[in-house]
């Protein structure tokens, strides 16, 4: 859009703002006077403004007194963003899927799936809420970067995919912390699992794997202590953690080495052959 087409909205859309204050205690002149394109510029006026609120409502008037307009679609899409720069999230995202349903084939089809997936990632805080978010901000993030991977949006939901991916793997970090310092080394073990098999592209990898060194010590299960260790020391030799377990098994007399054949020794096999991370 030019800047001369845009002047001339934003002029109209402050036109009819006057319009409508000018009318003070009386009846505001009703929008069914007005054209799909005067309240679609109302709706831009507003939002940029700053009231994403009134902005929302007007996009949504849009497209009910020109249901099968261009302008209606347009107003649809704006809608959605609009709702969402409110952080009204689930009406953000419903009024994103609406779109992506009656409009899959338009260029704004990828915009709309990618606000739906922001809709859920924009929720995604402290590692100690609930997680079924992060869960539906993936499948939504993964949804733009498979159906629409040549678009603008396909970058940033990789990055964004990433950045939850990596929330998962520390909640379960979290879990398994608190429960080796508790001495409850099994349940400990079973969430630094988790991360080393499911999330092993993560941040958390060598820290889970070190864990793995601690709790299985602490069950007198050195082989898969050493197996544990032999992994981190193959991916991660410099980290601290992979210090801190050196520390630990060779002041035992243990060597950081593939041992037994435990579900470590299957995760070394494959970090040998190079399938693994």
């Amino acid at each position: 859009m030019t800047g001369g087409r845009r002047a001339g909205r934003v002029i109209g859309a402050v036109a009819i703002a006057l319009m409508l204050s000018a009318c003070g205690n009386s009846a505001e002149p009703p929008l069914e006077t007005f054209s799909a394109e005067e309240i679609y510029n109302r709706g831009e006026f507003e939002l940029e403004a700053n009231n994403p609120e009134e902005a929302a409502r007007y996009f949504g008037e849009v497209e009910r007194l020109y249901p099968y307009s261009e302008w209606a679609k347009r107003a649809l899409i704006m809608q959605a963003m609009a709702y969402h720069r409110d952080r009204d999230y689930e009406q953000s995202r419903a009024t994103a899927q609406r779109y992506i349903d009656f409009y899959p084939a338009e260029d704004d089809a990828a915009y709309a799936q990618y606000l739906l997936a922001l809709s859920y990632y924009d929720q995604i805080d402290a590692i100690g809420r609930d997680q079924g978010l992060t869960f539906q901000a993936l499948q939504s993030l993964r949804a733009v970067i498979e159906r629409y991977p040549d678009s603008e949006y396909a970058r940033s939901s990789i990055l964004k995919f990433d950045l939850a991916f990596d929330h998962l793997a520390a909640k379960e970090m979290e879990i398994g912390r608190y429960y080796l310092r508790k001495g409850h080394y099994t349940a400990a073990i079973n969430r630094f699992r988790v991360v080393v098999e499911d999330f092993q592209t993560t941040t958390h990898t060598a820290e889970a794997l070190h864990r793995l060194v601690e709790a299985y010590l602490s069950l007198g299960l050195n082989d898969e202590a050493q197996t544990a260790g032999a992994i981190l020391g193959y991916n991660f030799q410099s980290s601290p953690f992979y210090e801190e377990s050196f520390a630990l098994l060779t002041g035992r007399g243990l060597a950081l080495e593939a041992r037994g054949d435990s579900w470590l020794t299957q995760v070394y096999r494959q970090v040998i052959r190079g399938e693994w991370l």
